[in-house]
């Protein structure tokens, strides 16, 4: 469960401090005490207001990139470029591969944002047309 702070919930309702305390004390925005600190929880604060607190959208892609004859030596150079290019990606991109060396088949398993997956995609594209 989420909870924000005094001090976010005012700046979240465009409201002064002072205030949110207020409706804290005066029990119209249910709250718990740690410390010296309030905590009010993101589902009261939905109902406060009466809208609920959504977290922001996030769309994700799923991709499989296959490539057909491509020898050992290509493969490695294909692997080692897009794993390099990851270095400075979040950390919700994943990129796994799969080699089949006797059908000389590669599968490259692309999971993340779409900017980040777009752009391992493009990668993979610049290489294989060399």
């Amino acid at each position: 469960m989420e909870h924000y702070t005094v001090e976010q919930v005012a700046s979240l309702l465009g409201l002064h401090v002072k205030t949110v305390r207020n409706y804290v004390r005066d029990g119209r925005l249910p709250a718990v005490r740690i410390g010296k600190q309030y905590r009010i929880a993101k589902e009261d604060l939905g109902a406060f207001t009466g809208t609920p607190i959504r977290a922001p959208r996030r769309a994700e892609a799923s991709s499989i990139v296959q490539i057909d004859g491509i020898a050992r030596g290509d493969m490695d150079r294909v692997s080692t470029m897009v794993l390099g290019s990851l270095a400075s990606r979040p950390h919700g991109l994943r990129v796994e591969f799969v080699y089949d060396e006797e059908r000389e088949h590669l599968k490259v398993i692309v999971l993340g944002g779409l900017e980040d997956s777009a752009q391992v995609l493009r990668i993979i594209d610049a290489l294989v047309r060399e």
